[in-house]
């Protein structure tokens, strides 16, 4: 094992590059890629990876919520995954949204799941092969899960609203423009549709990127004891909700406080700003 995982609270989560490449034609696993930029599975890949759509595939496409559990049995069907399989995460942006879909995988109870630190940067970085030949996998009985499991991983705007209320730990990790209210949306990112700029009051900001090393990996847990622990005061028996825009960058910082961490009450708020920024009669702040 990568000797910095084990300092981690848990280190079966992570998988290094090295890893990868050697357990490529492993059969127990699933290699999935999952991006910000949708198109950039196609222009290249791991061998081996599948390609899920964080809008097409983990997305219900009427109502704003994630597909239902026969959508979620079928997905894995598809992709050759059973509930044995482990999945291994990767993707763009420092695995902002690989963290995305893992999340989303976790409400729907399947347990196996790793990340690769560094995502798809680090891949590239070492020179590591990479193909366009998409691959097709005998379909599997997935079964149906019993249900979704929000309740331990999600947080919904009234849940949030009460969180605030109780004075109790709001994690902010948009970018402190985003925070003080000075823009409603990452520079250079379109503009979501939200109608004022701000926070949650009591929220504190703490950027998901300062989780992530410039290669794109993880931070040590010492340097992430030190922003979460240190800066923002958190304790391991916290009740923590993290929020962003619409629950893709809290996804990064949930994954890192729930697993590297071991906060063991970790939801991520996924209505986010675009939510809170439009909801009638919801308390906002400006400034830092």
């Amino acid at each position: 094992m990568n000797p910095k995982f084990s300092a981690y609270a848990n280190p079966d989560v992570l998988v290094d590059t090295e890893w990868l490449a050697a357990h490529l034609n492993d059969p127990n696993i699933r290699i999935v890629e999952s991006n910000e930029d949708v198109l950039l599975y196609d222009t290249g890949h791991i061998p081996g990876a599948v390609h899920i759509d964080w809008r097409r595939d983990l997305n219900d496409q009427v109502v704003r919520d994630y597909v239902g559990t026969e959508e979620f049995a079928q997905l894995c069907r598809r992709n050759g995954i059973t509930p044995d399989t482990t999945v291994i995460f990767y993707g763009d942006k420092s695995n902002w949204w690989s963290c995305y879909a893992l999340w989303v995988f976790t409400l729907f109870g399947h347990k196996n799941m790793k990340l690769v630190d560094g995502g798809r940067a680090k891949w590239e970085a070492e020179g590591r092969p990479l193909t366009r030949e998409v691959p097709k996998y005998p379909e599997t009985q997935y079964p149906v899960p019993a249900e979704r499991n929000d309740a331990a991983h999600r947080a919904y705007f009234q849940q949030t609203l009460e969180h605030m209320q109780a004075k109790k730990p709001l994690v902010d990790v948009r970018s402190p423009k985003e925070f003080s209210g000075e823009v409603t949306h990452m520079p250079e990112y379109p503009q979501e549709g939200v109608l004022r700029g701000g926070h949650i009051p009591t929220a504190k900001s703490c950027p998901w990127a300062r989780a992530a090393a410039p290669d794109a990996t993880f931070k040590t847990r010492e340097e992430l004891e030190g922003i979460y622990g240190g800066e923002l005061g958190l304790k391991h028996g916290d009740d923590i909700i993290a929020y962003c825009r619409i629950g893709e960058r809290s996804s990064h910082t949930w994954f890192v406080l729930k697993y590297l961490l071991g906060f063991p009450n970790v939801r991520n708020y996924d209505g986010s700003w675009t939510e809170w920024g439009n909801m009638v009669r919801s308390p906002i702040e400006k400034g830092a």
